[in-house]
């Protein structure tokens, strides 16, 4: 295994402010209303799918259903990164963040659109299923995309702050998803919420189509790219092989240290966003509204921490920063549990917002970090492969496993040793990530 050296030709210095600045918002948009789409389902899976889609059994049993589906998304993760970078490094960044941004789209809003278990039966839950698989390959492709679509345009030494942009992608998209969630509760009863209302969410999705015609034409594609074309000859343009064939050849060893260093970063960001929301309000009868509200809040805390703690990375390096973070998810995952316990309002606001800390201390320089690993004609594949191995070890089981440990042992410190034992994960892989970066 070998760690690819990071190319940034300074034909990208050259650009116009006013386009970096346009493709910058525009990643930053493709990123915020992707990830608004793929958490209104993490949200819904929590308070309300598994009675509409998974009746028979227990609640618990119902949860555990929509969590499993939750999940498969997480698998189908991989699926788009691999077609989307093999595509994207080929044939540009910008095509594959468009056909992304459009599956997403159309997925979100069928889920809006579905009958329920009650009304069709049996195809209720299977084209749930389907449309949550869609959602997966649709964000596993668009990560690599804007991510690169960022990255590829900064400016040199401001890779990391350009990075970022993507990665508030998330917050926006969580506050996005768990305001509009609050407002369909505040304006409809029980009933009217658990018939229509959990569907405006979903449909609000639908707006994902116009900024992928928006992207389709008014964004050009990444100077990076270009100047990777133009160094291959004709004769080298076909012959070139398979971007994923190179990477699990020479870079595979990359590829999983890169997923084993975020895999606790997405496992507890999702703990904290689906699995809490469900263990508060169904384990400790807290308010579904006031639960959500923290989440709201917490989340804003990020939209100025990520891009903080990508600006020092750009400073200090990328893995400090990034070692910091997971060593601080190691240290705050029991007394996490233990506010969140005492079923106060407060202490869960202070504990999640703490641990959005630490998230926030690893994800404003991971986009850098990744993109950095590889060279340009296999950076859409090997970035977003890294990340979407993350997301399905870490984020895609992490609310299922999170029920599991809470149903078996009784206690949330098994949700704790969890999330300590995938940090442990991460900073033996960032270590060894640094040993190969310093031997270059």
């Amino acid at each position: 295994m070998d760690m690819a050296p990071s190319a940034h030709p300074a034909t990208t210095t050259a650009l116009p402010t006013v386009n970096r600045r346009r493709v910058a918002t525009a990643a930053a948009l493709a990123s915020a209303v992707e990830w608004y789409d793929y958490f209104v389902f993490g949200i819904a899976a929590a308070l309300v799918l598994g009675d509409l889609y998974f009746p028979a059994g227990s609640p618990t049993a119902g949860v555990l259903a929509a969590f499993a589906t939750f999940a498969v998304g997480f698998l189908a993760r991989p699926i788009g990164g691999i077609v989307a970078g093999q595509l994207g490094d080929k044939r540009g960044r910008k095509p594959m963040l468009v056909l992304a941004l459009t599956l997403m789209g159309i997925a979100t809003t069928g889920i809006g659109l579905l009958p329920t278990y009650e009304t069709i039966g049996v195809a209720a839950p299977i084209l749930l299923v389907v449309l949550r698989i869609a959602q997966g390959v649709a964000v596993g492709a668009q990560w690599g995309g804007a991510m690169l679509m960022a990255t590829e345009y900064a400016p040199e030494g401001k890779r990391g702050v350009y990075g970022s942009v993507v990665q508030l992608g998330v917050p926006i998209g969580v506050v996005t998803a768990n305001t509009v969630f609050l407002l369909a509760g505040a304006f409809t009863s029980d009933a009217q919420f658990a018939a229509w209302g959990w569907r405006v969410p979903f449909l609000i999705g639908l707006f994902v189509l116009a900024l992928a015609w928006y992207i389709h034409t008014r964004v050009e594609e990444t100077p990076e790219f270009r100047e990777a074309e133009r160094a291959l000859t004709e004769k080298e343009k076909t012959e070139q092989g398979s971007p994923l064939r190179t990477i699990l050849k020479d870079h595979l060893g990359t590829v999983l240290l890169a997923g084993g260093s975020f895999a606790v970063n997405t496992a507890t960001f999702y703990i904290l966003i689906t699995g809490v929301l469900d263990y508060t309000t169904r384990e400790l009868d807290m308010e579904k509204s006031a639960v959500l509200t923290v989440s709201l809040c917490v989340s804003l805390t990020q939209l100025v921490l990520i891009p903080a703690a990508a600006a020092l990375s750009d400073k200090v390096g990328r893995i400090r920063v990034y070692a910091l973070g997971a060593a601080g998810i190691a240290l705050w995952a029991v007394p996490l549990f233990l506010l969140i316990d005492t079923g106060s309002l407060l202490w869960l606001a202070v504990g999640s917002f703490v641990a959005s800390c630490f998230l926030s201390i690893m994800y404003g320089p991971q986009a850098a970090l990744f993109a950095e690993l590889f060279t340009p004609e296999m950076r859409y594949t090997g970035a977003s492969l890294g990340y979407q191995i993350a997301a399905v070890l870490g984020g895609g089981l992490a609310p299922f496993v999170m029920v599991l440990l809470l149903e078996a042992t009784g206690t949330s410190m098994a949700v704790s040793a969890y999330i300590i034992v995938l940090a442990v994960i991460a900073l033996l892989s960032i270590k060894v990530l640094a040993d190969k970066a310093r031997s270059l």
